[in-house]
Order: structure tokens, then sequence, then C-alpha cells
């Protein structure tokens, strides 16, 4: 697929430059243009090819483009979104790639949120800048997209289908959902990745060092601890309400472990890593080979919040998305939007789950008449 206009990347680092790469190579664009407040920033990703035009405002980078991608700091995000929005034309869909979503969203008006729909590519390194970046960052990796109740259908097609050029796979989800969610996986372990270093660096007092007796299991174990200080500082504090529950939660969690170490109860220690055993084979797990098309058609009301409804209730359902139409029936009460998923039994689930909310369904494979 190819965009027919400019693409503007706001923030140039690790992900804002793998974004560029990606873009220009497997998303057909040809003109990636960029900005950064950092100079130096601007003149390494034009250097390593990440952009086709260095700009020096963000308003020269954004004007005429079709589609924006802001990477800036999650604590500067939204009002750098606002700033896009009102640079850009009614038909320049706005995104972002930060890793909590509800305090963005909350902080954009109604008006603001048609045009803007929050993104995570759940991918990235522990090394930044724009040095590191990939165009290859992005494939096979799940691309969290939050599309609100006032997201205008087209704009969440064209950012879908761009995501898929991409390489990843786009999955919508409640911007709370997200959050809880990235609470757990994500920024949780930063936190105790940090803690764990914290606590055996300070065993000094006390004799030998222990981070000068670690093995490779803490060494993988704490292998994202005080990585990028400012950017995990930034982000803690973006999605604070849900880290702080997780880490309240993960506090509960050890101290069952602990009265279990101290009472000698050595079936629940058993059960207790078993389970954990049954987690990590799952967490494991390669996805399946992708099955024939299916093509899921539902007839949608013209209604705002109808494609958001849907798309997040397939995503929350792990039900893929690999492709989608919108035949918006513009002054008709009804529309249809045509999806492409994997399989039989994935075009089942996606029937029964929009048939329990109300919607007509109609399930086919792809080329087979009806």
């Amino acid at each position: 697929m190819s965009i027919d206009g400019p693409v503007a990347v706001v923030g140039v680092g690790l992900m804002g430059g793998s974004l560029g790469l990606a873009l220009q190579a497997r998303a057909g664009v040809t003109e990636v243009r960029g900005y950064d407040p950092n100079p130096d920033a601007r003149a390494a990703a034009l250097a390593r090819g990440a952009i086709t035009v260095a700009c020096d405002t963000l308003q020269q980078a954004v004007e005429g483009a079709r589609m924006v991608f802001v990477g800036a700091p999650v604590s500067v995000t939204a009002d750098t979104a606002r700033a896009v929005l009102h640079a850009t034309s009614d038909d320049c869909v706005v995104s972002d790639v930060g890793s909590s979503k509800a305090s963005v969203l909350g902080a954009l008006r109604a008006d603001e949120r048609e045009r803007f729909i929050g993104g995570h590519p759940i991918c990235g390194s522990e090394r930044g800048g724009v040095d590191h970046a990939r165009e290859d960052m992005f494939v096979g990796a799940t691309y969290f997209l939050t599309p609100s109740e006032e997201t205008r259908p087209e704009l969440y097609e064209r950012l879908h289908r761009v995501v898929g050029a991409i390489g990843a796979r786009p999955s919508a989800i409640d911007a709370s959902a997200h959050d809880r969610i990235l609470a757990l996986v994500s920024h949780l372990p930063h936190v105790v990745a940090s803690s764990l270093i914290h606590q055996a660096a300070a065993t000094v007092p006390h004799g030998r060092e222990a981070l000068r007796s670690a093995g490779p299991s803490f060494v993988d174990l704490t292998r994202v601890a005080g990585a990028n200080p400012p950017l995990w500082a930034d982000i803690l504090l973006s999605n604070a309400d849900a880290v702080a529950a997780a880490i309240a939660d993960q506090r509960d969690r050890l101290a069952e472990v602990e009265a279990a170490v101290r009472a000698g109860d050595r079936d629940w220690l058993h059960d207790f890593i078993s389970v954990a055993a049954d987690g990590r084979a799952r967490l494991r797990e390669t996805p399946q080979d992708v099955d024939a098309p299916w093509r899921v058609l539902i007839a949608m009301a013209n209604r705002p919040g109808a494609l958001s409804q849907i798309a997040t209730a397939l995503g929350h359902a792990h039900v893929n998305i690999e492709d989608m139409q919108l035949r918006s029936g513009a002054g008709e009460e009804q529309g249809f939007l045509s999806l492409i998923v994997s399989g039989e039994g994935v075009a089942a689930a996606a029937h029964d789950v929009l048939v329990a909310l109300g919607y007509e369904v109609h399930t086919e494979q792809v080329g087979i008449d009806a």
C-alpha cells in the first residue's frame, strides 16, 4: 500500500527513526518529514535515512501531511499532539507511540480525539537514539491502537492499513485496559529490575558485593534496570495509578511467598513454581501459522463510536484483523465494514463477539461464493 502524500514524524529517536525507515521500506512512503527539537537528532535522522526531509519547525514538518506520528516523551505527548492537530488539515490522522494511553486521550478534547488515535508498538530496544533504529523493528510485533468513541472510521482504517504495511499486527484496545496491562508486563518489570539492582548493590557494607557474584539468571532478569532514566521516570508517572496498583499486587504476592518460606510450606512453594512454569510455557508459545483468509462482513450503523466498538471488542477477544475496508454509506443510516481474518475459527470467534453486541454479521472464505 502507499499513502498519497507526505508522512511526518515528530521526535526522531529510536521509535520515530524506526518508523521513518519502515514507512519508506515497507509502506511505500516516499516523503518522510522529520522534526525534533534537538537539531543534532534531526541531522542524525537525515544522515541515517530515517527521514527524507529534516524540518526546522514542527509546523514545517506537518504541513500538508496525511499522517503524523508523535514520538515525543510521554510527559509532552498530549501537548505535542494538540499542536500537531492544530497545524494539520481535517484529513490528517495523528497518532503516537507512547506506552501510556489514557492520560493522553484524557488530556485531549472530544473534537481533537476525532483525528488522534493512540498507538503503541510492543517492540523496541534498551538502546535509544536514531542510530539504533531499524526498518524491521515492527515486523511481527503487536501494535496497539486505542480508538475512542469520537474516532473517525476512515482515519482509523488508514492508520490500521499503514501499521499492517510496516509488518506489525494492529490490535485495538481500550486505553485504560492498555495501561493496566502495560503496567504489569512492561512498567512493573522495570521497577522490579531496578529494585533488585539496588538490593544487590546494598550488600557492600556487609561484605562481598552481591553484584560481583551474580550469574546469568540475575543478569537476564535485570536487563532493563536503569534504562533511560528520564524516559522511564516520565512513563511511570504518566501511568501512575496502574503502576502503583501493579506494585501493590506484586508486594502482596511476595508476602505470600515470604510466609510460605518462613513456614517451611514446601507444597505451597512447589505449586507456586509449577503454576509459574505453566504460565512461562504459554508466554513462549509461537504464533500459529496464518490460515486461509476469511471475510467478516458487518452491517454497521453510521454513528460515532461504532467502528471503535467493533475493533476494540475484537482486539480484546484476541481476534487479529489482517485487513479492513470501510464502506460508510455516506448519507445513509447504515454502512458496511469488511474485515479479513486468518482462518475459519477466527472468523467464527469474531462472528460470535459481534452478534453478542447486536451486529448483523456474515462470514465467508475469501474467494468462495457465499
